[in-house]
């Protein structure tokens, strides 16, 4: 109802969001439901998204959560991570592809970044490359080396910087921590919470079709996941089980050839196009 256009509803949420109005969005439904809307328009609002599939997740959202999804404690929130090259020759974020900022966007308080709310983490996950450990995925470069890391700095495996505004302010504060290279780690030896987060990212690269996972598969992620499940109070982990086997189950050559065969079928009914005259 109302405005639809997409750069309208972002420029009158843009400007709502001057006099302290914060917009969050919950989407329902399926169909021509636009996820991508929706996110943006929270963002541009600094306020939190949620999709409401089903009870259990409005229950997450709007009561477990309701401090979070609705009480924002820290605004244009931005996170910047420099990895030291003698530590690791390569890297990639998983994920967060339409939250990225040019680099010269950090420290510009006049750039948009994204909303925390009471209570509210952010996990940000990244595949790296260790330097001599030979798995980089891109040729290395014929007249340029990495550049070398001051010596005072050879003991940092990355550096974090975290800028941040309060709810009402408009100049941000910064915050800086050195990562150090003594935490390099096997993931056998992780937090339950860390290879959690290891398995659902791993889930979600699969359903996207698996670019950069090689040989990992779903079998895989739910051992992963099955090993991090701990204790579980509210069963939300035993439900992303049951996703993996899912997928893993819809994913057999079996499946995909009874999904092709019932897309090639005949149509057997009438013919309801529409033709649109001017």
């Amino acid at each position: 109802m109302g405005t639809v256009n997409f750069d309208a509803l972002v420029d009158l949420v843009a400007e709502k969001r001057k006099s302290n109005i914060a917009l969050t969005t919950l989407g329902f439904g399926r169909g021509n439901y636009n996820d991508h809307l929706v996110e943006q328009l929270s963002n541009k609002g600094n306020g939190n998204y949620a999709y409401i599939d089903n009870l259990a997740e409005a229950q997450r959202v709007l009561v477990d959560n309701r401090a979070a999804t609705l009480q924002t404690i820290a605004k244009d929130v931005k996170i910047q991570v420099e990895f030291n090259p003698a530590h690791v020759s390569e890297y990639r974020l998983i994920g967060y592809e339409n939250r990225s900022l040019k680099r010269e966007d950090f420290n510009n308080d006049q750039v948009d970044a994204g909303e925390i709310g009471a209570g509210h983490t952010v996990t940000a996950l990244y595949e790296i490359a260790l330097a001599g450990q030979g798995g980089e995925r891109i040729d290395a470069l014929r007249y340029g080396d990495a550049e070398k890391p001051a010596p005072t700095k050879s003991s940092e495996l990355a550096f974090v910087r975290l800028r941040y505004k309060m709810p009402k302010q408009d100049n941000s504060q910064l915050l800086e921590y050195p990562v150090s290279a003594a935490s390099i780690n096997n993931i056998a030896n992780a937090s339950d919470n860390l290879r959690f987060a290891a398995a659902v990212a791993g889930f979600g690269q699969l359903l996207r079709g698996g670019i950069y996972t090689q040989g990992y598969n779903y079998g895989q992620v739910l051992e992963l996941a099955r090993a991090a499940r701990g204790t579980d109070p509210d069963g939300r982990r035993g439900e992303f089980l049951q996703l993996i086997q899912l997928a893993q189950s819809l994913s057999t050559p079996m499946a995909q050839g009874l999904r092709q065969s019932q897309m090639s079928l005949p149509n057997k009914g009438v013919d309801s196009g529409i033709t649109a005259k001017n």
